[in-house]
């Protein structure tokens, strides 16, 4: 019962300043986000290529509602593309992207996203490496599928993110599956109307599967986002039923969670690549991670008691 009451503390406001006000919330918060500047996540790109990771940087922000600060969004992600540049990660390190940052929301959104998004993709081309699109509600789903089409026309190698839980996710996912395509498939972490989505885990769970099927039986390339044990399991037991080799999809997991079996898949051959987040606009983000899993919120709740 308190995943959609964190779901919807996280778009209030005073929440949000009660939260950020709490002197035991950046200790916690500093588990999940790689830091508030770009010279720290730098850092953290480093270290965990080092250990044969690869990451994809999210600078944290969304719902943007004035253009100037869309504008900074793209300029924030310019700045990243040049440091991922210098350093020479290639395909090691890339870009995931919310396009309520990029001004979606705004009057004539659509168009205001694809002009901001597009020479950050651009930047991203230059510097070896490629952008996510990743999903948010899903009143914002088809706008970023047809961003999407749009960017990928120029750079193929854009990939997207689908959510199990949204009814229509299995056939996004065939239209998503062909060759070249790059499409990250997780469960899903906003809270979203029974009309539009499954609210029953188990069927959120039976749903993942199904899309995950579908991806690993197309031409494209699968990037499973899950922390779940038995979605790696069924992962690896449909990459041997259609033949794909380690290098023709990749885990996903969240900096800071599960950090064990994030080495342990490094050590037996597969692709793992952590979702960084940085940035000062880390609110949101950190309770939808509390949201998801009891074992993030005990986390923080034990934090509160052991430091108040």
């Amino acid at each position: 019962m308190l995943g959609p009451v964190l779901l919807a503390a996280a778009r209030s406001d005073g929440i949000r300043r009660l939260v950020s006000a709490a002197p035991v919330t950046r200790p916690v918060v500093d588990r999940f986000v790689a830091g508030e500047h770009l010279d720290q996540a730098a850092r953290t790109v480093r270290d965990l290529t080092g250990r044969g990771l690869e990451v994809t940087l999210d600078h944290l922000g969304e719902d943007v509602t004035d253009p100037s600060e869309a504008l900074r969004t793209r300029d924030a992600y310019l700045a990243l593309a040049e440091v991922l540049s210098q350093g020479g990660f290639g395909e090691r390190a890339e870009m995931s992207v919310k396009l309520s940052a990029f001004g979606q929301a705004l009057p004539g959104g659509h168009d205001i996203a694809l002009a901001n998004v597009r020479p950050v993709v651009e930047a991203a081309a230059a510097a070896g490496t490629t952008v996510t699109l990743d999903m948010e509600d899903h009143t914002t789903v088809d706008s970023t599928l047809a961003i999407l089409a749009e960017l990928r026309g120029d750079f193929p190698q854009t990939g997207a993110v689908v959510q199990s839980y949204l009814f229509r996710t299995e056939e996004d996912c065939r239209a998503l599956a062909g060759e070249g395509s790059r499409v990250r498939l997780v469960k899903g972490a906003y809270k979203e109307p029974a009309e539009v989505a499954h609210q029953d885990k188990r069927e959120v769970d039976r749903a993942y599967v199904r899309c995950l099927k579908i991806l690993m039986a197309g031409q494209g390339y699968p990037m499973i986002g899950s922390h779940d044990p038995r979605m790696v399991a069924i992962t690896q037991e449909l990459a041997h039923r259609f033949g794909r080799k380690p290098d023709e999809y990749e885990f996903q997991m969240l900096y800071g969670i599960r950090e064990a079996e994030q080495e342990r898949l490094v050590a037996t051959g597969n692709r793992m690549r952590v979702y960084v987040p940085y940035g000062t606009d880390w609110y949101g983000y950190f309770m939808r991670r509390l949201a998801e899993r009891p074992a993030n919120l005990a986390f923080f709740l034990r934090s509160l008691a052991t430091r108040g």
